[in-house]
């Protein structure tokens, strides 16, 4: 599959299924509004997935046009956009995370790794993994790690730090992460943040329940 979500396979019908019970920050939930109305008139101008609607949503004179219509008046196709976007999440700089040596991402760097999603496609698998530790002379150890900080970032709004912090709450993937129980994690997000200090304040619960439904549709690739 890739790195990142295929939007070309998810339908609209099956995008407005998603929006209908999804977990919203307050700024995007007038897309729950008039959901079937909004998404339907795209579906009959021939949208069939959100690889289409993006494209067009990316013209800049056509979104002009369609917020001059009532049903797209205000900002709701801006935000539109910007939640189909998340789905992309952008990759995190190996060198942003915490715990990994800078003469680790150095090394990796000289091979032209300084990404995530640099890194995605060596260490698919164990024998990847194997073979990069051996090109980078790197420990397994280090390369497996950089892996699960690498899947985790395939999550959208997982940046480098809160990779950092699952992998060392014990979430060391994707299929962890969706099967994780938000309000559990929640209270130890918090928990680890007020020993370490990594955020300021704290993360409320439907940010947990927005990265465990998100983590839910990321596909499984690294093994």
């Amino acid at each position: 599959m890739g790195y990142h979500i295929d939007l070309e396979n998810i339908t609209l019908e099956v995008y407005k299924q998603k929006l209908a019970v999804a977990w919203l920050p307050p700024s995007r939930r007038i897309l729950q509004e008039r959901l079937s109305e909004r998404l339907d008139y795209f579906r009959e101008a021939d949208i069939k997935n959100l690889k289409e609607l993006q494209k067009l949503l990316k013209q800049s004179e056509l979104l002009k046009k369609l917020s001059e219509l009532t049903l797209f008046e205000g900002d709701y196709l801006v935000i539109l956009l910007r939640e189909i976007n998340s789905m992309l999440p952008k990759p995190n700089q190996l060198k942003d995370f915490p715990g990994i040596p800078s003469t680790a991402t150095e090394k990796l760097a000289a091979l032209g790794i300084k990404d995530t999603k640099h890194l995605f496609d060596k260490v698919l698998t164990p024998e990847k993994r194997q073979n990069l530790a051996f090109e980078s002379d790197l420990s397994l150890e280090l390369i497996n790690e950089l892996a699960s900080l690498t899947d985790l970032s395939r999550i959208k709004w997982v940046g480098a730090i809160f990779a950092r912090v699952l992998f060392d709450l014990g979430i060391k993937n994707v299929r962890d992460a969706a099967g994780t129980d938000p309000v559990e994690l929640h209270q130890k997000v918090n928990e680890l943040n007020r020993q370490r200090n990594y955020y300021k304040g704290q993360i409320g619960l439907n940010d947990m329940r927005i990265f465990v439904a998100a983590a839910a549709e990321v596909p499984l690739e690294i093994v």
